[in-house]
Order: C-alpha cells, then structure tokens, then sequence
C-alpha cells in the first residue's frame, strides 16, 4: 500500500487543495488518513479507483 501526500493527489487529479477537501466532504472522494497532527495522506488505489470512474464515464459517453 502506498500513501500520497496533499501535493502528489494535487499534481494527481489537477484540483485546489481546497476543492478536494470540498469532494472529501461531500463524499464524492476518497477520505484522508490522518498520520500525525499535522500529516494526512490518501491512499493511492483509492485514488487511482476514482480517477478511473471518471475516466470509464467519459468512454461510456463515446
């Protein structure tokens, strides 16, 4: 299992910090692991999982 920081889900799925926490918040993506106080991390098949749920939309639109 790997763990990704804020800026490598960032470069990732190319949103604000900010607007991730807003999808975390809504449900609509994968949830943070709280590392230390001041640390979190996703895990990185959770990300790669949604990244591919919109990817497979897109081809279903086709």
């Amino acid at each position: 299992m790997k763990l990704l920081s804020k800026r490598q889900v960032k470069e990732m799925v190319l949103y604000s910090p900010q607007h991730i926490a807003r999808l975390e918040a809504a449900g609509q993506f994968p949830k943070r692991v709280q590392l230390g106080n001041n640390r979190v991390g996703w895990i990185e098949e959770e990300v790669l999982d949604w990244l591919q749920i919109r990817i497979d939309a897109r081809n279903q639109q086709v």
